[in-house]
């Protein structure tokens, strides 16, 4: 399913330029196939929220890996969560004054190589605690009752939306030089070859290790009261490698807020670094990094992050727009099977997005119930 989705967005990307012209961005063929509202006030506030959902989330994550360095080395300190969430918004703050994607370049690079090498050592260091005694007794049954079991489920195919979804792609494939078919295919094979190699590696490995005591950020599992069970130096290396890599991440899935920003705020008859320009960019990336810091702070609950992006986000975005955009654009005929394989997929995936949905929102009024905000968790 997910392959014949990405061929179907390049096919129909292909196709929608030959008849509607130039339009790599999924809101501006919203505007020409839906109408101008529709792209406006449907599928631009979508594509921000799940980009910079994944911003919010980045920054927790990255946080959580900065408290759990902070543990290794004093295991008995009294810093909070949302202090690490703070310290790496300013680090992130720092980062976000980079122009476009174009000068991201060289991270995305580093990013690449980084997410290799903690998904690397995730899963060795998973392998090492689950082969030897120093790991907890595995439990893989299934806690809660059938209520929280069918939620559940739904909250994790909202999750998986979210790790699969390519609500920046469009954005990064608006930037490229003609011809852009050629491109994108193999960027995108690199893409998805890496993101299945790497997410099933760590979370094969850390279920197999963990069992259901596994958390949403397998690093911490590592730790047992303070206790290593592995070397602290290899917890320490993984940690410095998440923390590198989720900055970029972080960086990255910025520029559209950044984008609608200065096109906003700037003026097109300065240059891009007069004052003029200069000083509107450095105050609007700043207040979005500040904003998306302090969500994170309050809000520190990442599974549950993941899954209300999915819900909303990602499944309209990718599973349901494209075949939509397809048979309206095309107009296939009602006959045919491609018209109603699309229109199974719409339907499936909205009544998905929908149950996931309540069942993200759910989920956080649970842990809210448990929790309060700033919570150290």
């Amino acid at each position: 399913m997910l392959s014949w989705v990405i061929a179907g967005h390049l096919r129909f990307r292909d196709m929608a330029h030959d008849i509607l012209g130039p339009h790599l961005r999924f809101r501006d063929m919203a505007h020409d196939i839906l109408g101008p509202r529709w792209g406006r006030y449907y599928v631009g506030p979508i594509q921000f929220m799940v980009c910079y959902g994944a911003v919010v989330a980045s920054t927790l994550l990255g946080g959580q890996c900065m408290k759990a360095i902070y543990l290794l080395t004093n295991p008995d300190g009294t810093m909070k969560l949302y202090e690490f969430v703070i310290i790496f918004g300013c680090f992130m703050l720092i980062l976000a004054q980079i122009p476009s994607f174009h000068s991201l370049r060289h991270i995305n690079l580093v990013s690449l190589v980084l997410c290799l090498a903690y998904s690397a050592c995730a899963t060795g260091g998973s392998i090492s605690i689950g082969s030897s005694s120093k790991g907890p007794e595995k439990d893989y049954s299934l806690e809660g009752n059938t209520e929280d079991r069918i939620f559940g489920v739904f909250n994790a195919i909202a999750i998986i939306a979210t790790t699969y979804g390519n609500g920046i792609i469009p954005e990064i494939q608006a930037t490229l030089a003609p011809p852009v078919k050629g491109k994108m295919f193999k960027g995108l094979c690199v893409c998805y070859t890496v993101a299945t190699v790497t997410f099933f590696s760590v979370a094969i490995s850390g279920y197999w290790a963990f069992g259901n005591q596994a958390e949403g950020l397998i690093l911490t599992n590592f730790l047992v009261d303070g206790k290593a069970l592995v070397p602290k130096w290899f917890i320490l290396m993984t940690n410095i490698f998440t923390i590198l890599q989720l900055s970029a991440v972080g960086v990255v899935y910025l520029q559209p807020t950044n984008e609608v920003l200065e096109s906003t705020l700037a003026d097109p008859r300065k240059t891009e670094f007069s004052a003029r320009n200069t000083i509107p960019r450095l105050i609007a990336r700043s207040l979005s990094v500040v904003i998306a810091t302090t969500i994170a702070a309050m809000l520190p609950f990442f599974g549950d992050i993941n899954a209300v992006i999915g819900a909303f986000g990602f499944m309209p975005l990718d599973f349901i727009l494209p075949v939509v955009f397809f048979n309206l654009t095309f107009k296939p005929s009602k006959q045919s099977p491609i018209f109603w394989l699309n229109v199974t997929i719409a339907v499936v995936f909205s009544t998905l997005g929908v149950i996931a949905g309540i069942a993200a929102v759910r989920q956080i009024s649970l842990d809210a119930q448990n929790y309060r905000l700033f919570a150290n968790v």
